[in-house]
C-alpha cells in the first residue's frame, strides 16, 4: 500500500535528501520528496531573467513598497497549501519512516494544481468603518488540520511522537476534497484604513478580513462561480463534466472536508451538454436564465424560473439547518435519491471548437455572445432561431477565451484572447472584409490574456472602464475615454504606458486567474492568482481599492493636493 505524505511546516534536520529525476515515486534509498522538476522549472526560469529584465520576487518588492501610495485599502489571504515556507525540500529524517510504517516506498502527490475562482455576493451589513459582504471562492484541502492522522496505519502514532514538532499527515490516494467556501468578507471604508497597516500584511496568513462562513464539497473542482441576480442565495457552478450545478447557499448544509466526506447534493442539475462545460457560464441580469458553453462547441440555455419558485416554497416550509457550527454533519443520506435534473430550453451551434466564454445582453434574457478557441465571437437571438445571428471570423489572432457586455453602452462588447490583447466591439459595425474590426486594441499585457481562467469585467460605477487579467501576473484598469488625452493634456505620450492604461495592479506573483468587481463599492476588487510556476501550488486571494486619486476627476485631485501643500507648508518650521 503507497502512502502520501504531506508536510505542513518543516523544522527538521538541515541534510537534505538526494533528489530523484527518474519519477515521482520515492524510496528510502532515494527520498527525492518529488520536487526536483519544480527546482528544475525555477533555475530554468533564473537563467531566462540573468539579461537583466526583473525577477517576479524583485517586481513584487518594488510592488510592495508603493502600496501605501497606491492603495486606499488592501488585504491579502493566502491560499497556498502547504505554505509557502515549506515549498523547499523538506529534508526531514525520511528513511526513519519507511522501516516504522514496514512501507517499501512512499509516494509524493503531483505537483498538479488547482485555481480558485472568485465572486462577490450581496453586502451583509454596513457599520461606520467598514461593511459585511459574502464572498464565494473555491478551494482545496481548506482544513488542513482536518487531516492530521486522517487514514494512518496503527503504528503511526508512534512517529508522530517521535517527530512531534513536525505536523504532518497522510492520506491514502492523495486526493482532497474540493469545496465550494462561502465566506464573510469584512470590507473597509474608503479613507479609513492608516497606510501603515496597509503595507503590514503577512504573505504566508490568512486575512482576518476574511472569515469562513460555510463550506459546501462539491461534486468536483470548481471552475466557475456565478451568482443569480434575481435571487442573491443561488449560485451556478462549473465543474469538469457536462452539467452545471445550481446551489441554494442558504439551505446547504455546512460541511466539514473531511477525507472520504461524502459530496453535497446540488439543488438542481442542468444537463444538455453532451461533453465536458468547464469554464463559459453566465447568470441573466433580467431574468433566471442560466448560460453555459463547452467543448461540445454549443451554447446552452436553461430557465430555472420553476425551480427558484418550488425552491422558495420548500425552504419556507421545511428549512434545511445551515448554521456554519454543524460539525461536518450533512444531511445527505445513504440511498438518497440524486438531485432534481432540468433539460436546456435551446442549444445553439455555430463555433468550430470549445466554447470558452458566454455573456447575455445587460437588458435582454434573449440575446446572447459567445467566445472560442476557433477565434470567433458570435451574437446570438434566442427568438430567430438556434443558428448565430453574427458570427464574427477571426475576432482576435488566437483563441478567444473571455467575453463581457458592457452593462451601460449594450453596443460595446469586449474580448480577450491568447493573442495578449484585449479587444473592444461595437455590435453595429463588428465586421470589415469578413473578418473582426474593433474599436479599440488594448495590448497591455505579456502574455495570454484572461487565459481559461481569467475573466474582464466592467466597472459598476463608470462606463468606461474594465479591467483585465493575464498570466503575465497583472491586473491591468483600463478607461478607453482616456485614450489619446494624455497626449492631447501633456503633449507628450506617458512613456511605456498603453493608450487607456491608469492603473496596474502588481501585487500577483503569478497569473491571475479570476477578479470581480464589487458593486457594492465599485472601485473594490478581489483578485486571485494561482501560484503553481512561483510557489508550487496553491494560489493568492487580494482585495484592494486603488486610492481615490489615480480615478477622481483632475480637478478635484489638484485642488484637494493643493490643500495638503498648503497644510504642510503652515506646519513646516519657519526659518
Amino acid at each position: 500500500m503507497n502512502w502520501t505524505l504531506m508536510s505542513m511546516d518543516w523544522r527538521g534536520p538541515a541534510a537534505q535528501p538526494k533528489r530523484e529525476t527518474s519519477g515521482r515515486v520515492i524510496s528510502h534509498s532515494a527520498p527525492a520528496f518529488g520536487f526536483a522538476k519544480e527546482a528544475e522549472a525555477a533555475e530554468l526560469r533564473r537563467m531566462k531573467e540573468r539579461d537583466g529584465k526583473a525577477t517576479v520576487d524583485e517586481r513584487y518588492t518594488q510592488w510592495k513598497s508603493l502600496v501605501p501610495v497606491l492603495y486606499d485599502w488592501f488585504a491579502n489571504h493566502n491560499l497556498v497549501w502547504p505554505s509557502l515556507s515549506c515549498r523547499p525540500y523538506l529534508g526531514f529524517c525520511w528513511k526513519s519512516l519507511v522501516p516504522r510504517f514496514g512501507l517499501s516506498q512512499l509516494v509524493w502527490p503531483s505537483l498538479s494544481c488547482w485555481n480558485t475562482y472568485i465572486l462577490w455576493g450581496p453586502q451583509l451589513e454596513q457599520a461606520t468603518y467598514k461593511n459585511r459582504q459574502r464572498l464565494y471562492l473555491s478551494e482545496q484541502a481548506s482544513d488542513l488540520e482536518s487531516f492530521v492522522y486522517s487514514g494512518l496505519p496503527s503504528n503511526a502514532q508512534a512517529v508522530f511522537d517521535e517527530y512531534s514538532n513536525i505536523p504532518f499527515a497522510f492520506i491514502t490516494d492523495g486526493s482532497v476534497p474540493n469545496t465550494l467556501v462561502i465566506a464573510n468578507c469584512e470590507v473597509v471604508k474608503p479613507r479609513v484604513a492608516a497606510a501603515e497597516h496597509i503595507s503590514q500584511f503577512n504573505e504566508e496568513a490568512r486575512s482576518p478580513f476574511v472569515k469562513k462562513y460555510k463550506t459546501i464539497i462539491h461534486p468536483g473542482e470548481v471552475n466557475r462561480i456565478r451568482e443569480l441576480p434575481q435571487n442573491s442565495k443561488i449560485v451556478a457552478t462549473h465543474t469538469d463534466s457536462p452539467d452545471v450545478l445550481i446551489w441554494d447557499v442558504e439551505t446547504q448544509p455546512n460541511r466539514h472536508p473531511m477525507l472520504g466526506a461524502a459530496e453535497s447534493r446540488p439543488d438542481l442539475v442542468l444537463t444538455g451538454h453532451q461533453q465536458n462545460a468547464e469554464f463559459a457560464l453566465a447568470m441573466c441580469p433580467t431574468e433566471p436564465f442560466v448560460l453555459s458553453g463547452g467543448k461540445d462547441k454549443s451554447v446552452v440555455l436553461w430557465s430555472i424560473q420553476d425551480h427558484i419558485s418550488s425552491l422558495a416554497e420548500s425552504s419556507s416550509k421545511s428549512p434545511v439547518s445551515s448554521t456554519p457550527n454543524s460539525g461536518g454533519k450533512s444531511s445527505i443520506k445513504s440511498g438518497e435519491k440524486n438531485p432534481e435534473s432540468l433539460g436546456p430550453r435551446g442549444v445553439y451551434q455555430g463555433h468550430g471548437d470549445t466554447v470558452e466564454d458566454v455573456q447575455f445582453c445587460p437588458s435582454s434574457a434573449q440575446e446572447f455572445c459567445s467566445v472560442g478557441d476557433d477565434s470567433c465571437l458570435i451574437l446570438w437571438d434566442a427568438r430567430v432561431g438556434t443558428s448565430p445571428v453574427v458570427k464574427v471570423e477571426k475576432a482576435h489572432d488566437a483563441d478567444l477565451h473571455c467575453v463581457d457586455w458592457n452593462p451601460h453602452d449594450q453596443n460595446l462588447i469586449l474580448t480577450g484572447s491568447a493573442d495578449n490583447s484585449v479587444r473592444m466591439f461595437d455590435r453595429r459595425n463588428l465586421t470589415s472584409g469578413g473578418v473582426g474590426s474593433p474599436i479599440h486594441k488594448f495590448e497591455g499585457h505579456k502574455a495570454a490574456v484572461l487565459c481559461v481562467q481569467a475573466c474582464s469585467f466592467w466597472s459598476p460605477d463608470r462606463a468606461s472602464v474594465f479591467g483585465s487579467a493575464a498570466e503575465d501576473g497583472f491586473l491591468n484598469i483600463w478607461d478607453y475615454e482616456k485614450i489619446g488625452k494624455q497626449k492631447e493634456h501633456t503633449g507628450v505620450k506617458t512613456p511605456n504606458s498603453p493608450p487607456g492604461l491608469f492603473f496596474q495592479h502588481a501585487g500577483h506573483r503569478d497569473k491571475v486567474v479570476d477578479f470581480h468587481w464589487n458593486a457594492s463599492d465599485p472601485w473594490t476588487i478581489v483578485s486571485v492568482s494561482d501560484d503553481c510556476g512561483s510557489t508550487g501550488g496553491g494560489g493568492t486571494l487580494q482585495i484592494w481599492r486603488m486610492s481615490d486619486l489615480i480615478y477622481r476627476p483632475e480637478d478635484d485631485v489638484l485642488a484637494e493636493l493643493e490643500k495638503f501643500k498648503t497644510h504642510i507648508l503652515t506646519c513646516s518650521p519657519k526659518a
